[in-house]
Parts: structure tokens; sequence; C-alpha cells
């Protein structure tokens, strides 16, 4: 891609060609993660990219910014892989007057093709993986990052290996199993299962996804960025087609890995840089504290992130230690937002709140942005007059064990009226 200048370490700023690297900064072990490069100069005189060409696409998925990444067009038109993103933003009144606030706005990537964020990324490593020509993929996961990833893969024929811990969801393993994938389930954390699969994938050869390792992640997830931008502007203008872009006040988002965040963060990077946005939203972070590292880092104002002993109901956030902590943390900070930390109760009201507020049915994950809205508005840290964005991050057929938890159980009755009647009254 002429776009694509190189990586740049985000810990020390080396500088690396395409063909020179492929994952992370040799300098830092597995932790130096890598930033990708875009020639901003060429995407900015290129007539096919602009607020407003963009604007004329209809092409309705992440691929509506293929100048903006750093891979070919992958083709496979009708595919799921070129149905990944826009996914819908909806205006939340209710929760927004029942919180003390106005403009409330909830996204909600469980609309994507496996049901989950982890789509933008997967899509972009698979279309990474095409063009140079990877025999199989593979990837460590809790169980969305690996769905997508397996999704995306069987989409275009690709094999698949996931690892994930022996405790996730059943419902995220079906998905796993059911898309082809080969999938191991490793006896230990989420920590223990992304160690396993970097192993692995050296030694067999496999292109590895793993969240905040594979630099191409966050350029998937970058285009929530973009689509907040574009969909807040077409919501808020009156009329004609928008030679820029407007960003609402605050971003939040839920933090495991760090790599969400981390990847909405650089995407509103590229569009500042573009001069496509006038201005940086705040990033809020919520974190379960169960899985609270990024937050803790926060809180001391380092970007040294501790290891913790995770123990939340949000699975897919439940990560001992980030492997995208250091970005996360420097997203925060660098934007004048917060980390929020939230309980496993937090959570489980958000998730009825989400569903029944604005009709979005959240995994536990996804609820804990809200849960972290929810705590920031009743805490005074939220002006009445700012536009927010949620981020809703996975669907909550994901996990239906804590659904039921939240959403509690339902009537058994006799087949008579009488009976419906005593439960109604």
């Amino acid at each position: 891609m002429a776009n694509f200048l190189g990586y740049k370490c985000s810990l020390c700023g080396a500088e690396y060609a395409p063909d020179k690297i492929q994952y992370v900064c040799p300098k830092h072990g597995d932790s130096g993660n890598l930033d990708v490069v875009l020639d901003t100069t060429a995407i900015r005189y290129n007539p096919a990219s602009s607020p407003a060409a963009i604007a004329a696409s209809r092409d309705f998925s992440i691929w509506r910014y293929q100048t903006l990444l750093p891979v070919a067009d992958p083709g496979f038109e009708g595919t799921p892989l070129r149905a990944v993103g826009w996914t819908p933003m909806y205006r939340a009144d209710r929760l927004a007057s029942g919180l003390g606030l106005k403009n409330v706005f909830v996204k909600d990537d469980g609309r994507n093709p496996t049901a989950s964020f982890k789509d933008r990324a997967s899509a972009v490593v698979v279309a990474r993986a095409l063009e140079t020509g990877v025999k199989t993929v593979a990837a460590a996961s809790t169980g969305n990052a690996g769905a997508a990833l397996a999704g995306m893969s069987a989409a275009v024929n690709l094999p698949a290996v996931i690892l994930a811990p022996e405790s996730a969801p059943q419902a995220k393993v079906a998905q796993l199993l059911m898309f082809g994938a080969r999938v191991i389930l490793v006896k230990g954390n989420y920590d223990a299962a992304f160690d396993l699969t970097l192993a692995a994938s050296r030694e067999f050869g496999w292109y590895c996804r793993n969240t905040g390792y594979n630099p191409f992640t966050v350029e998937g997830k970058k285009t929530a960025a973009f689509e907040i931008c574009e969909q807040f502007t077409l919501r808020t203008m009156k009329s004609g087609t928008p030679r820029q872009w407007r960003a609402p006040d605050r971003i939040f988002v839920s933090v495991g890995d760090g790599n969400i965040i981390s990847g909405i963060h650089k995407g509103l990077k590229d569009l500042l840089a573009l001069g496509w946005i006038d201005r940086m939203p705040k990033m809020m972070g919520v974190q379960a504290e169960g899985s609270a590292a990024c937050a803790n880092a926060w809180a001391a104002n380092t970007e040294t992130i501790t290891p913790v002993q995770a123990d939340t109901i949000a699975d897919s956030i439940s990560v001992d230690l980030p492997r995208d902590g250091a970005r996360a943390v420097r997203a925060v900070r660098d934007t004048g937002g917060a980390y929020v930390v939230v309980s496993d109760d937090e959570i489980l009201a958000a998730m009825r709140d989400l569903a029944r507020g604005v009709a979005v049915f959240a995994e536990p994950a996804g609820a804990t942005a809200y849960a972290g809205l929810a705590k920031a508005a009743r805490e005074g840290k939220i002006g009445a007059d700012e536009t927010i964005v949620v981020m809703n991050t996975g669907n909550g057929l994901k996990d239906v064990k804590s659904a039921m938890k939240a959403a509690g159980e339902a009537v058994v009755i006799e087949p008579t009226l009488e009976a419906v009647k005593a439960v109604i009254s």
C-alpha cells in the first residue's frame, strides 16, 4: 500500500520499514507495541479520500475508509468480510434523562457479523494475511476475538487456529467450532493462552492476530473512530455534504487488553492529523474492579502496567496483564479523559439499563462502558450538555448465563387465564 510507510515503536519511537518487522519492537520483547505509520500527506491530497468523497460511498462497512487503512482492498464482495462495521449509533434519550444528561449515544458493535467489535480487527488482519500470502492465522481469545477471526477466515477459506481459556463461555466456543476453526482449550486463563499462542505461532509459522501484539489489530479497531465522527456529523448537521467531521465530547470504552481504546484513539489521531476533525474527544476508559490494571496505572500516573489477578463476570475484559496497556493509559491521559472502575453488580445493572433504555443487548464487557458513564454521571464528573458516545463491544447472546443474572428468571405458570391474571395482578 502506497500510504503505508512503516512502523513506529509506541515505547521508544524506533522506526521500521514495512518489510523489516512484523509484530513488535525487538528492543522490548513482546511488549513493544508498534504503531502503523501512514502517509497523511498522500491521503490528504487523494481526491478519493475526504469526508465528502466518503459521504458519497455506497459501501457501508469499514472498507468505505479503505484509503485510511494500511491494507489493500481484499475483495470478497458479498461476504461477511465486507459487512464489518458501519454499525448503528442510537440516540439514548431515556438513558440520558435518567443520568441528568442531554446527549447520549450508544454505538452498537454487537451488530457486526460475528456479533462483536473484534470483527473490525480480524477483517483487517485477514486482509493483511491475504496480501502477504500466509497459510494459517491464529489467535488467543476469551471468545470474541477468536470468533471474529474464525468468521472472517471462513469467509475467505483461510485456516484458523484459536487458543481459548477452558473457562470461555460455551456460546463463544460454539461460534469458534461452527466457523470451522481448530479450537484448543487451554487449562489456564487468557494470559496463558496468549503466551502459548505466541510460542505456537513461532513454531508452526502461523500469522498471529493476538490483540496488541499484531499492529494491524489497532488499524481495524480505529475504524470505529471514523464511524463515530462521521455518524455524529450526519446526526447533527442540518443539510449539505460535510467537508469536515465533528467529534463528540467524550467516548466511553470498556478496557481489558487495552487494544480497543488504543485503536479508537489512533483513529482520532489520524483524523486530527488529516484535519478532518478539529478537536480530540476525551477518552474514558472503564474497567471492572476485578481487572483494573490500566486504571491502576493511570491513577498512579505511570505507563508501567502491574499485573493483577483478574476476576470479573466480564470475561472479554478479564485480563491479568493488558498487552496494550501503555497505549491504553496514554489514550486517556493524552486526551484529558479518565478511568472509571465499576463492580460486577454495576455491570449487570448496566446490561439491564441498556436493554430496557435503548434496546441494546450487551454482553458484560460491552455493558461495562455504560456502567462507567452511569457512575461518572452519578459522581458529577460529566457536564449535562456534553455529547457522549458509549461503545457497546459485544452482543448479549455471547454470554446468556450473565444475561439471565441481569434479567432475572421468567415466571412459570399453568396454561390457564386465571394463572395469567394471578401473575399480572
